[in-house]
């Protein structure tokens, strides 16, 4: 009896648990970031929010789906761009399920799927693209693969919030003949900026060369205009003097009378004779001041007649004509010096003097007065 009550006790409880047991396979939790979906007996039920959340024990079956941004990595693989350089590339793409009824049912498995998507996408883009456009212009590649991408996933509820390129890797061969392209393109600019400071440095001395000219110019007109000037105004003042000049001697010439300009005259040859020159150009008519002096002395302007002068009247006036003139030697004391003198000089002994005779041989000419 207490057996059979005991078994029946024990069935009993053993019926509880697996009950409770039962019951709480039908408790589900979903996580905020999580949606869930129920499937009752293979069919779909309802979607399942966040919290708790009952269905029904054994016969449901329930699928999480994660809705955060989730990040996928595209393994690097070689491209060959448009001009036909084969290049090594990779990426990450950054999704979210909008639908997580449609990212379940709709495609097998969508973050596979939309790696394999990204991936010959990634082809199809950048082997339209030349190389150089594809290392300039990441963005735009990177926002056409989102709208592609975006477009091929909206079916499946999947959202693409973006796509980088994390790396282009250009072949080795590639790469070398790049490095040559940048080498001669930096020794170009080289070149246009060492030709354009050498222009630049043109222009400037051009323009300094103009300016000094300029300058030098302008001192010339300036240094001209006050050379002019201070010769016009020595011209003024030697003027004045002049003018006053000439009021002085005009003053003090008003009491001279004929007999004093005619001495004044006299005085101005005399100056004349007194030079240097070889060449005496006089300003006046020599025979005026001749007749000048004449009539100051008191003479007639015509010429006195008067006596040829006698050797008495010489002798009278400059003593006896052999005392002046000497002894007049003959022509054989002449030869007979003239042999003398040639044997001294060719025997190196001292010249005799000449006898008192041979002084004054040349006889001077008195013109008579």
């Amino acid at each position: 009896m207490y057996v059979i009550e005991a078994c029946l006790i024990s069935g009993a409880i053993i019926v509880v648990i697996a009950l409770i047991m039962v019951l709480m396979t039908g408790v589900k939790i979903i996580r905020p970031y999580e949606q869930g979906l129920q499937e009752v007996l293979g069919s779909f039920k309802r979607r399942l929010n966040p919290g708790f959340n009952f269905v029904i024990p054994l016969v449901s079956r329930v699928m999480k789906i994660d809705l955060r941004t989730q990040t996928l990595d595209v393994p690097k693989q070689e491209v060959i761009t448009k001009d036909n350089s084969p290049t090594f590339v990779d990426a990450v793409i950054y999704i979210k399920v909008n639908d997580a009824k449609k990212a379940y049912y709709e495609v097998d498995d969508f973050k596979k799927a939309t790696i394999y998507l990204a991936q010959t996408t990634l082809r199809s883009v950048i082997g339209d693209m030349e190389l150089d456009d594809v290392l300039s212009n990441r963005d735009k590649v990177n926002l056409s693969l989102r709208d592609i991408l975006d477009n091929s996933t909206d079916p499946w509820g999947v959202k693409v919030v973006s796509v980088e390129i994390r790396e282009v890797d250009p072949a080795r061969e590639v790469k070398r003949a790049m490095e040559h392209q940048t080498s001669a393109e930096r020794e170009k600019r080289a070149t246009i900026l060492r030709a354009e400071g050498s222009k630049r440095g043109a222009i400037l001395s051009a323009e300094g060369s103009r300016q000094s000219k300029i300058l030098t110019a302008e001192g010339i007109r300036q240094s001209k205009i006050l050379v002019a000037e201070g010769e016009r105004t020595a011209r003024m003042l030697e003027a004045q003097g002049e003018a006053q000049k000439l009021r002085i001697l005009s003053l003090g010439s008003a009491t001279l009378d004929q007999k004093s300009l005619t001495v004044l005259s006299l005085d101005a040859v005399k100056s004349l004779a007194e030079g240097q020159a070889t060449k005496i150009v006089l300003p006046f008519e020599i025979t005026r001041l001749l007749e000048g002096v004449s009539e100051y002395i008191g003479s007639s302007r015509k010429i006195p007649e008067h006596k040829l002068t006698d050797l008495d009247m010489l002798q009278k006036r400059l003593g006896n004509v052999e005392k002046v003139l000497g002894d007049i030697p003959s022509s054989t004391d002449l030869i007979k010096d003239a042999k003398n003198s040639i044997e001294n000089i060719s025997s190196d002994k001292p010249s005799v003097p000449l006898p008192p005779s041979s002084k004054g041989h040349v006889r001077k000419i008195v013109k008579p007065i």
